[in-house]
This record gives structure tokens, C-alpha cells and sequence, in this order.
């Protein structure tokens, strides 16, 4: 089944198992592959990026109905070439099998840790980041030593269609398998009996994924999302704050799972804060509908879905200021300004649900433990956002909140450090992927033992009671006494 082919729906999942065979079989005959062979995918993965980027970018740009090619390029492309070339740097030294401690009990043993691929990965991409969230995974896969099969969004389509091109072109479908499809499709694919399974999308679609992959015991790393909140303190400066927020809020027009959801911020300050946001915001983006800068709404029912959550925040005596600083009239796109909603109430559905998108709710907050104890009393976030010059009480908000990562004076660049672990806890997500523990996440740590000629085991066999038994208990004992 050639890459770039779209399933046809009576014969889905006789399709996906057949592939999903066909590449066990094909690891099983090589279930090891060398770290020259790993870096010579991941070698092919970067050529492949290389060649295919502006086709990619402008397959993106279409998917969106408009989103800037330099965003893509910064987001997408850039990330995951410097993913490789983390990759490979590191290759050999995570390969390597690390030596543990021996218990006195197997005297005469030794004892490592080997890391072994798990086989076949399956990946689940999201629309948002079609591109960086279905190659990132792969990856971490190809460095562990593994294949994968990938399962593209419906909802960006010529993404997908250019990615599965790109890949066959490049490996075979024992190697990387890009699938294209419906909703049912990805149900399908998830079902599968993977030896492990990526999913980035929402919370109320994970815990569907969740229970598919348990049926076969598939372990899962889910990314989620949830909503992530910045927590501006009052001596930070309140437009510094607004400009590194909204130049985040702005990146994909909001469609990020680690975007800034809502800013808890001082009482006294919400509304200096709303004019220093629209002014950094609209310096950013001086025209929204014209401005290929600014990305659209990835389709008419998220845009209905938005519009939506702003009229019920209205409705319910939210404060709602758009930004739109050329007065554009939107009637007929699929861009969406900026909207920031004050005077929020928890019934709204702007503070019930992850919103991705242009829509920013203001909290406000009387004291520093105020605002760690609203955090706390909601789901843990994938992402929070701190601004204060002050370390201690930088510090005391990582030991005193629960979130999948945390940027200090900055949002969302987390994500992009290869170096550090990237995943969520809770609602947002489990496991963790990039960098070293990417590789761990696509590995099976296998614990070995190994004895020599010399047996000690049988001196301390049964009948129990023996003078060496007895011996090496009462040592122990001893050992263990009470502190």
C-alpha cells in the first residue's frame, strides 16, 4: 500500500493491520538496528525536510486558508531539523549499556540496563502543527531504533498529502507508513495493536484513545493540552509581560496546545495590562485580514466554535475587547481577531474549555498564594507561564504548582528544547517525548543479570540453615539495623 493512499473505508482495518504486519515482520527480521542505521534515517529525514520544505510550507499555508510561511518555517521545519541533529549527536552515548549495582545476594554477578527498540510506533497528528507533531515522534522512534506508522489529520489534508509523499520517497513502507483518512480511519489506527502509541490532540479525545490502546495493552504517550495559565506578578512589569504573552497568543493565532489560555494578574492592574496587550498585539499584527502574518482559523466549525465562546461570555456580562487594528471587516474569512474577555466567571465557556484560539480571559488575583491556589484547584495544565525577576519566588511556583513545563518570564519555547523532556500531566497528558527522554520513551530498558563461573547461590541454597546461610543472614540483619 503505497504511502500517499488513502484508505478506503470497507477495508480500513484489514488495511491498517496488514501494514502494521507487514512492518512487524520486517522489524522482527532486523529487531536491532545499528546506531550507523538509525543515523542514516534520521540522515534520510533530514535531506527529506530539506528538499520537501517549501512544498511543505505552502501545503500548510493552504491547510490554514492562510498562515505565514516564516511561522511554519520557525515552528514546524526548524524544529525538527535541529531534533535530528540533537539526535544524532547523542546517539551513541544513549545506546550505550549502563552498568548497575549488584546486590550482595548475586556476588559474583553482574548487572546492566540494555535498551532495545519496542518495534513499531504508532504517531497521531494533530491539525494545528501537522507537520512537527507527526515528524518530531518519528524522530525519537527512528533514534530508538524503531518504525512507525503515522496517522495524519483529515483537517489538514494537503499537509498530510505532501508529508506522505515526502516520506515515500524517502523510505519504504516497512520503514515509515504515512496514513490519510476520515475520522474513522484514525479510530481504526488506534486500535491497532501497536508496541507503542503517540497521541497529541484534545483531553476528551485521548481518554477514547486511552481506551482503545488498552484493549491491547498498547502503552500510550498522550499529548494533550488543558488550559495553561501565565501568572503575571506585581512587581514585573506590566507591558513587558503583555508584549512576551502576546507575542505567543498570537504565534498560529492561538491554534497551540501550549498557548497561553487565560493570565491571572493583579486586581489593581487588569486594566493597564489590556491596553498594553492590545498595543504590543497590534504591534505585531498592524492588519489582521490582509496580513499573511496572521494565521486563519483552521476551519468554518472552529471558527463557529470561537465565536461562540466569545457570544456566551457576552452573554453572560463578560468584558470583551477585540483587537482589530485596521478595522477589518471579516465577513467572509476565516481569520479571527484577537479578543480579550475580562470580568470572567467560571460558568463561562471560555474558563470551562481549552480555547485555542484568539481569545484571552484576564483573571484577577489579590495575592501570589491566590493565584497558585486557582491554578491548583483545576486541572493540572500542560504548560504555565511565570513573570517575576524574583528566583525564591520563581522557585516556589515550580514546587507549588503541578504542570507539564513551565517557561519563566517567557511562553511557550519550552516546547522546542531538545535537551529537556516535553510532555503533560494529568488531563494534559502522559509520558514524555524529545531528546534523551524521547529515546527512553521509544525504548524497552531491559534489566540483564549475569553470572559467572562462580556459583554463590549454592552456598546459601536449601536445606535452609546451612553455616553459610546463616552467615550471610545474620550480615544482612546487621546491615539493616535501625537507623
Amino acid at each position: 500500500m503505497p504511502a500517499d493512499t488513502v484508505i478506503q473505508p470497507n477495508s480500513i482495518h484489514s488495511d491498517l493491520q496488514h501494514s502494521l504486519n507487514k512492518m512487524r515482520n520486517a522489524f522482527n527480521k532486523a529487531p536491532n538496528p545499528s546506531r550507523q542505521e538509525r543515523i542514516e534515517r534520521l540522515d534520510r529525514l533530514h535531506n527529506a525536510l530539506l528538499n520537501y520544505k517549501e512544498r511543505l510550507i505552502e501545503a500548510v499555508d493552504e491547510d490554514f486558508n492562510g498562515r505565514a510561511h516564516a511561522e511554519t518555517l520557525m515552528s514546524e521545519i526548524l524544529p525538527t531539523l535541529e531534533g535530528i541533529r540533537y539526535n544524532k549527536k547523542h546517539l551513541s552515548k544513549w545506546m550505550r549499556q549502563s552498568k548497575r549495582h549488584t546486590p550482595l545476594i548475586l556476588f559474583g554477578s553482574k548487572t546492566k540496563v540494555h535498551y532495545q527498540p519496542l518495534g513499531v510506533i504508532g504517531i497521531v497528528v494533530p491539525w494545528n502543527f501537522p507537520l512537527f507533531l507527526g515528524l518530531s515522534p518519528l524522530v525519537g522512534a527512528f533514534a530508538a531504533g524503531n518504525r512507525a506508522m503515522i496517522k495524519t489529520s483529515e483537517f489538514a489534508p494537503k499537509s498530510g498529502e505532501v508529508l506522505a509523499e515526502m516520506l515515500s520517497n524517502s523510505f519504504t513502507n516497512e520503514e515509515v507508513l504515512v496514513v490519510n483518512g476520515d475520522v474513522e480511519v484514525a479510530t481504526q489506527f488506534t486500535k491497532l495493536p501497536f508496541d507503542h502509541l503517540v497521541f497529541t490532540g484534545s483531553t476528551q479525545v485521548g481518554r477514547i484513545v486511552m481506551r482503545a490502546a488498552a484493549d491491547n495493552l498498547t502503552p500510550v504517550t498522550l499529548e494533550l493540552g488543558g488550559k495553561s495559565p501565565a501568572i503575571v506578578h506585581d512587581t514585573f512589569p506590566i507591558e513587558e509581560a503583555a508584549k512576551r504573552i502576546a507575542f505567543g497568543k498570537g504565534l498560529n493565532a492561538g491554534q497551540v496546545c501550549v498557548s497561553p489560555d487565560y493570565v491571572l494578574v493583579p486586581r489593581a492592574k487588569i486594566n493597564a495590562f489590556v491596553k498594553a496587550f492590545a498595543k504590543a498585539f497590534s504591534t505585531y499584527y498592524p492588519s489582521l485580514k490582509s496580513n499573511r502574518d496572521y494565521t486563519s482559523i483552521i476551519s468554518e466549525r472552529q471558527r463557529d466554535r470561537l465565536l461562540a465562546t466569545i457570544k456566551d461570555a457576552k452573554e453572560k456580562d463578560a468584558i470583551v475587547t477585540e483587537i482589530n487594528p485596521s478595522n477589518d471587516n471579516f465577513e467572509g474569512s476565516r481569520k479571527l481577531p484577537m479578543h480579550v474577555v475580562t470580568n470572567v466567571s467560571d460558568d463561562m465557556r471560555v474558563m470551562e474549555e481549552e480555547i485555542f484560539g484568539p481569545i484571552l480571559p484576564i483573571v484577577p488575583y489579590e495575592t501570589l498564594g491566590d493565584a497558585i491556589s486557582y491554578v491548583n484547584e483545576r486541572d493540572r495544565p500542560l504548560a504555565l507561564y511565570y513573570f517575576d525577576w524574583d528566583h525564591a519566588r520563581a522557585e516556589k511556583i515550580l514546587n507549588e504548582t503541578h504542570s507539564g513545563g513551565v517557561c519563566i518570564n517567557e511562553v511557550m519555547t519550552h516546547v522546542i528544547v531538545d535537551d529537556m523532556p516535553f510532555g503533560g500531566v494529568g488531563p494534559s497528558g502522559m509520558g514524555h517525548y524529545h531528546g534523551h527522554e524521547g529515546f527512553l520513551n521509544f525504548s524497552k530498558a531491559k534489566g540483564v543479570v549475569r553470572k559467572g563461573k562462580f556459583n554463590a547461590s549454592e552456598l546459601i541454597a536449601a536445606p535452609w540453615g546451612n553455616k553459610y546461610f546463616n552467615f550471610f543472614l545474620n550480615f544482612q540483619l546487621r546491615r539493616f539495623r535501625k537507623p
